[in-house]
């Protein structure tokens, strides 16, 4: 089965944990069978998996996610990289693309879309199999996952088909809807819209062709820029005459706020966090080295992050996003492709972080044309290399920088530095790569 995962946004909802960097997908909130937690890109891919172990995953998605995917689901997952956002039609046709000229995916092979960061079980998983098969008999160009909704949602559109059997055509379908007229479609067995679908390969090929002018793959990603921002549905599904809806009526929660996303969490707190007995329906998560104590609170989410603290009532919670818009805030922490980091301290004309690398990883091969950097090793070993002069380090060295010098470290064991940048303009885009032959 081949699954394109569409990891997009920046999931300001959950606030403080999230940012540009860290999208909602990318937080450990969930504990796996092993105890451990696990993120919602981790625990989706690990189902999948889990379903179909042949199945090839492609994930969709912006520049600024590639190092957080690589950190958490290792460099074995296909990755289809947009250059910019440009909404979920030119996402798709990317992707699309990506799989039949860079991965050599027949273009009559069936292909099932779906979001990243769905809290679902199992037979999600066997439905996206039957999607993917429906896909492949190529009696309707599009078939869509229908969820059978449990409460009128004014957050969805409705797919209504035209019958009430498992597969059915699709007769129409309504945008997101006031509660009295969702209750009104529901009435005439109207199923959520969750942006779940199949297809052949060629179909969405040959839309894309006719709206975009492009070879292929490699053409489209250089001129991705270009292209008009515009969703799937709009682009192709609300066009489509021949389209298929298969009804899913197991688990689904969409998790896009804190009240949403407490009620899928296993326990009420995360970190270090005292409540007392008179507190009820609280959940905290903390990711700072402090205690967090809650006394008396009833139904309210506080989430404390190096980003910010947040204390909010659970329904309130919902209505975040325009308050996080003006927060405009250096990134505090963000996982890469070799580890992670997170700021301790920001002044005018210097920065200090502490870096943790993985084992056998390493930063690429780099230089700041406008910072001096300086890193002391608290834990661990590995090597560094200045200039072509490689060096064996260990905790408590520290190794020396000045502006313009060509650096990296390689960590043998987990390794942790404490990189304090000086400066008069210190800038995350102040960063030339060069290659490595050490």
């Amino acid at each position: 089965m081949n699954l394109i995962l569409l990891s997009g946004g920046s999931g300001t909802r959950l606030w403080p944990l999230s940012n540009d960097i860290r999208s909602k997908q990318f937080i450990k909130f969930f504990k796996n069978d092993k105890g451990e937690y696990e993120s919602m890109v981790q625990r989706i891919y690990r189902q999948i998996k889990e379903v179909d172990p042949s199945s090839t995953v492609t994930i969709a998605t912006s520049k600024t996610q590639v190092s957080a995917i690589n950190n958490q689901l290792g460099e074995g997952v296909g990755i289809s990289v947009e250059p910019c956002r440009r909404d979920t039609f030119p996402a798709i046709a990317l992707a699309t693309a990506y799989l039949h000229d860079v991965q050599g995916v027949s273009e009559d092979e069936a292909v099932v879309v779906c979001p990243v960061d769905p809290y679902v079980e199992k037979p999600y998983f066997e439905a996206l199999k039957r999607l993917h098969d429906e896909a492949e008999k190529g009696e309707a160009n599009l078939v869509l996952m229908g969820i059978e909704p449990t409460y009128p949602s004014e957050k969805y559109g409705y797919i209504i088909p035209e019958n009430g059997d498992d597969v059915s055509a699709v007769s129409t379908f309504k945008e997101k809807p006031d509660e009295k007229t969702a209750a009104e479609y529901i009435s005439r067995g109207a199923l959520w819209n969750g942006g779940v679908f199949a297809y052949k390969l060629k179909y969405v090929l040959d839309r894309a062709h006719e709206l975009i002018d492009f070879k292929d793959y490699h053409d489209l990603f250089a001129k991705y820029d270009t292209l008009t921002k515009i969703s799937f549905d709009y682009a192709v599904v609300e066009k489509e005459k021949h389209i298929q809806v298969i009804r899913f009526a197991g688990e689904w929660k969409d998790l896009g706020t804190w009240n949403t996303l407490t009620e899928a969490m296993e326990e009420n707190s995360i970190g270090e966090v005292m409540m007392n007995e008179n507190c009820e329906n609280v959940h905290v998560i903390n990711e700072l080295n402090m205690p967090v104590l809650c006394m008396g609170l009833h139904d309210v989410v506080v989430s404390v992050s190096p980003e910010g603290v947040l204390v909010s009532d659970k329904d309130q919670s919902s209505y975040i996003k325009p308050f996080v818009d003006k927060i405009d805030q250096q990134i505090m922490f963000a996982e890469k492709s070799w580890g992670s980091f997170r700021v301790l301290d920001v002044e005018d004309e210097s920065l200090t972080l502490k870096v943790t690398l993985n084992p056998g990883h390493r930063m690429n091969y780099h230089s700041h044309s406008a910072r001096d950097e300086v890193w002391t090793v608290i834990r661990g070993s590995g090597r560094t290399i200045v200039d072509g002069a490689e060096r064996i380090v260990k905790t408590g060295d520290v190794i020396t920088m000045p502006v313009g010098s060509r650096h990296t470290v390689i960590a043998d064991t987990e390794l942790k530095l404490i990189e304090v940048q000086t400066g008069e303009s210190i800038s995350v885009h102040d960063k030339q790569k060069y290659p490595l032959f050490n």
